[in-house]
């Protein structure tokens, strides 16, 4: 199979690495060469300038999308157009504006698009799923996630002012960037958000032109409430969540990965650890492996094109609700 990546910042090389580590190197490049990494890694693979070009002249089956969010759909859009294949960064975008084409798009030519939320592939997330789903904790009442990390800290061999996540006209945003809590918290649930309720604003002292900090409300559907606190702040980072159910109450956090849940009727809690030696690039090698399975037709993509959007519809109604001061229904 042949991949073409585009975007080769630190995300997109990640995929190529474990990418070449399943045994697949008929990889070709479309660079801006605007990346801030050395260029070491990349010697040998053929490299294209002109994504029409590079898409007509090697018929990729697969394209990884991973480079700004603002530029996304500029490469995703003719990826479907041509039937290929797509892994697509999160967030699918910075704004609403064309997703409509890139459905139609998907539809008409048969591709099939994973978006890359890779905590969905993190052994606590899948864990608390089943646990949720099997009724471990009853019927969940409410859920919380706190997501709290420096930016400066993210690339330290860049300017983090430069960086997406940073600017406003890349999509970037604590909102946008840190999204992946407002696809995993609904998957965990196993409900849909119906309503939302958002502040978020530039608090901090980071030179950055966009929302650093958040607070957010969600409501499920069938009654769950669910909240999210988001910032570009937090020293040392933190990343949590808990769901409180009926009969017990789940919890993880980022910095174990375990899983813990606390059953009403065994009044004490069981952990769920992380296999042994299990360390972070696993998810992304996960989500490589599920996506080439996709690619050669052997599953169909975990996190949909469609989970794409309804993350990016919940983005929106954040931003809409911090403005108009009010729920904001889905």
């Amino acid at each position: 199979m042949k991949y073409l990546i585009t975007g080769l910042g630190s995300v997109g090389r990640r995929h190529m690495r474990n990418l070449i580590a399943l045994g697949e190197t008929d990889i070709v490049l479309y660079r801006t060469h605007k990346a801030t990494l050395p260029d070491d890694e990349l010697a040998g693979y053929p490299v294209e300038t002109d994504l029409t070009e590079a898409l007509k002249k090697h018929k990729p089956d697969a394209v990884i999308v991973s480079n700004p969010t603002a530029l996304h759909l500029d490469v995703a859009i003719p990826a479907a157009e041509a039937g290929c294949a797509i892994l697509l960064e999160k967030p699918i975008s910075h704004s609403l504006e064309r997703l409509d084409v890139l459905q139609s798009a998907v539809q008409k030519n048969g591709a099939k698009v994973l978006v890359a939320f890779q905590f969905r592939f993190h052994p606590g997330m899948v864990k608390t799923r089943q646990l949720i789903q099997n009724g471990e904790i009853g019927r969940v009442v409410s859920a919380s996630v706190h997501f709290g990390e420096y930016l400066p800290a993210w690339h330290p061999w860049e300017d983090y002012r430069k960086g997406y996540a940073a600017r406003a006209d890349m999509g970037g945003g604590v909102v946008a960037t840190q999204c992946h809590s407002l696809d995993y918290l609904p998957w965990l649930v196993g409900k849909r958000v119906e309503s939302v309720w958002g502040f978020a604003a530039k608090l901090s002292d980071l030179e950055v032109d966009v929302d650093d900090t958040a607070k957010i409300g969600l409501r499920f559907e069938g009654g769950a409430l669910g909240s999210l606190h988001l910032d570009y702040n937090q020293q040392p980072p933190e990343h949590e969540f808990r769901i409180i159910g009926t009969n017990g109450t789940i919890k993880w956090n980022l910095a174990d990965g375990d899983a813990r849940i606390y059953r009403a009727e065994k009044k004490d809690w069981d952990i769920f650890p992380l296999p042994e030696g299990w360390e972070r690039n696993a998810m992304f090698q996960a989500q490589m492996k599920h996506f080439a399975d996709v690619v050669k037709g052997k599953a169909e993509p975990s996190c949909t094109l469609d989970d794409g959007v309804r993350v990016m519809k919940i983005i929106s109604a954040v931003h809409e609700s911090q403005k108009a001061g009010r729920l904001i229904s889905l």
